[in-house]
């Protein structure tokens, strides 16, 4: 079995861009190294190249650079670095990271060594901890709703009331269709709230973390007539907030409850799991939630109309605050707000029924937020087309990708190109985002689908509209892009050299007695200061002797 110095293991919550970024830059970092590496990867595909047991006990190191769980307690007792994905984007930020896991003590602190970071606490912080967990919840949840949108999509290409057979543009398929994305996207708070919960408490915390997920979609039954709790009742759900707050309590009850049954004997640990974890954590979250839920729901009407809101403040400041945040981090956390943000907007657009001021706001909004999400990637192409001579071979190919990318709702591809210059790159990124956003909000444009960009075009109201907001952010974008680019290539032109250095004349009575040095004198054992470009050079650095009249007769001087 092959042993490797360095492990790794990368994932992000959608897990299609940083994952395996992140994966390429540890790699090539190690190589420049000299150190073997092996990376697992946690994408949407799931666990790939996946580490074994003698693997991770044969390691001298680990990285975790990761936004969601990816089973770390594998590598307890092995000097590890964990951080976020972002933080291993590029080779460079990849080689400090296995820089100070190599220096890395056992117990996860930094050991002193010169060319290590300044001493920085490998233990994950709070937020990144929550975040981490956060993540985990949104990474199963989004093919839900990616899913269940598209194809709740779909089913109005028959027409926009075509689900309800009372209508006149009745289709029992497209009803099925509607049906299924219905169902799909129904799932999406109880699966967030289940994984939040897996992630900080494993297998045992996915009982509690659906129960709680399903106890925020409905909400505290209560009798109508009565006023009192009744299971036969209705209920008003605190939706997508809820089940954060139920998978986060839903985890830690389980790590509550290990340590309360943590006393039982050994011969009862299925019983624990089979029995009492899911008894009580269930009973445990449940009552919690059920009683919170007024409170909830407060909190979640809030927030849908603070957005709102936002809205009625024009469309200039909900869209320059939409693109600035997907803008931001592409893919990152402050984008990944937005765009949850967005799904949680259509999930109850969709539920309200077409028509309504909440499907209009809600379709609205993720219209906006997927432009938004569009315009990055092509602002690298349209630079590296128009501003061909200012980018290198490989940006070019890269940026020609990031047409395929960007016209498919994958903001990710223009990492790179801000990485390299965060300033004025992630400004400009920001700006043709918050164009495009503004502009769909504007041009009141409908997107029922949470996911595909130009793929779900059919479905989207106000279609051509839609791709010239995206077009004019995105040129907009691009010449700011090439304008900075040609700035900063003629600035490196100018302060390089303007021609080579001219050579000092040689007396031709002292170039023989340099050639015949060059028959003892070896320019491996001369030791100078400075660098040359040749042995000749080097030799003729040298202070000569003054030269003499030489007759035929007289022998050359030595």
């Amino acid at each position: 079995m092959a042993k490797f110095d360095i492990i790794a293991a990368t994932g992000c919550p959608t897990g299609i861009a940083h994952t395996f970024m992140a994966k390429e830059a540890l790699e090539k970092a190690a190589a420049e190294r000299g150190l073997t590496i092996k990376v697992e990867t946690h994408g949407q595909v799931g666990v790939e190249n996946e580490l074994t047991k003698s693997e991770i006990a044969g390691a001298k190191a680990v990285v975790v650079a990761a936004d969601k769980d990816v089973q770390a307690e594998r590598f307890a007792g092995k000097p590890m670095v964990s951080v976020g994905v972002s933080k291993a984007l590029s080779v460079e930020a990849a080689g400090k990271l296995i820089d100070r896991a190599l220096a890395a003590k056992s117990d996860g602190t930094v050991a002193a060594a010169a060319d290590v970071e300044d001493e920085v606490e490998e233990k994950e912080s709070i937020g990144h901890v929550i975040y981490k967990h956060l993540m985990n919840g949104v990474s199963h949840m989004l093919v839900f709703v990616v899913a269940g949108g598209v194809l709740t999509a779909v089913s109005f290409l028959w027409g926009i009331t075509s689900f309800d057979s009372t209508a006149s543009d009745y289709n029992s398929f497209a009803a099925m269709l509607k049906i299924i994305g219905g169902i799909a996207m129904n799932l999406m708070v109880p699966v967030l709230s289940a994984y939040i919960a897996e992630s900080i408490g494993k297998r045992p915390a996915l009982v509690p973390g659906f129960v709680a997920g399903m106890i925020a979609i409905q909400g505290l039954p209560v009798n109508a007539e009565t006023g009192m709790i009744d299971a036969g009742g209705a209920g008003v759900g605190f939706g997508f907030l809820g089940g954060i707050v139920g998978g986060f309590l839903a985890g830690y009850v389980i790590l509550l409850l290990e340590k309360v049954f943590a006393g039982l004997p050994k011969n009862l640990d299925g019983l624990k799991a089979i029995f009492l974890y899911p008894l009580f954590s269930t009973a445990i979250v449940g009552l919690v939630m059920l009683g919170i839920s007024g409170p909830m729901a407060a909190i979640n009407t809030a927030m849908m109309d603070f957005l709102k809101g936002l809205s009625a403040s024009g469309a200039v400041v909900l869209g320059l605050a939409i693109g600035c945040m997907c803008a931001f981090d592409m893919g990152g956390p402050v984008n990944k707000a937005a765009y949850v943000t967005g799904t949680a907007m259509l999930t109850e657009a969709l539920a309200a029924g077409v028509g309504t001021d909440t499907y209009n706001f809600g379709t609205n909004f993720m219209a906006a937020v997927s432009a938004a999400c569009i315009v990055p990637p092509l602002i690298t192409t349209f630079a590296v087309v128009v501003g061909k001579k200012y980018f290198s071979q490989e940006d070019h190919d890269a940026g020609i990708v990031n047409l395929i990318l960007g016209c498919t709702h994958i903001t990710e591809g223009a990492i790179p190109f801000m990485t390299k210059n965060i300033w004025p790159v992630m400004p400009i990124m920001m700006l043709g985002s918050s164009i495009a956003s503004i502009l769909t909000i504007m041009f009141n444009v409908h997107d029922p689908a949470p996911h595909g960009g130009f793929l779900v075009l059919p479905v989207v109201e106000n279609g051509p509209l839609w791709v010239l907001a995206i077009l004019i952010g995105a040129v907009v974008g691009g010449i700011l892009f090439v304008a900075f680019k040609k700035y900063d290539f003629e600035k490196n032109q100018k302060a390089a050299p303007a021609a080579k250095p001219v050579e000092a004349p040689k007396a031709a009575a002292v170039e023989a007695p340099k050639a015949e040095a060059a028959d003892f004198v070896k320019v491996e054992n001369v030791f100078v200061a400075e660098d040359f470009a040749s042995r000749d050079e080097a030799l003729s650095s040298f202070p000569t002797r003054p030269s003499r009249p030489v007759s035929p007769a007289t022998p050359t001087p030595s």
